[in-house]
């Protein structure tokens, strides 16, 4: 859907640079900026984690899918939920 929106004019010259910078487009950044704060679901690839082992008392010892649920968690706090 199209639509038009205000964006200040510092922001929007901000926008366009981190698009360039990541190799994507500034209408993919304004997609992610909303689903972020609207919770919607996300589309993203995810990619393995390496394996670590360490000897060290106290290491945690997580699957892929822990560390992103606890990325996801991250993400919610991080909008002030």
């Amino acid at each position: 859907m199209r639509t038009t929106i205000d964006i200040p004019d510092e922001l929007l010259k901000d926008a366009k640079r981190k698009a360039l910078e990541e190799d994507t487009t500034l209408r993919q950044l304004v997609i992610e900026g909303l689903q972020l704060r609207s919770h919607a679901p996300k589309s993203r690839q995810k990619i393995e984690f390496p394996i670590v082992r360490s000897k060290k008392p106290g290491t945690l010892h997580l699957t892929n899918e822990q560390i992103y649920d606890i990325l996801d968690s991250d993400l919610l706090d991080s909008a002030g939920h």
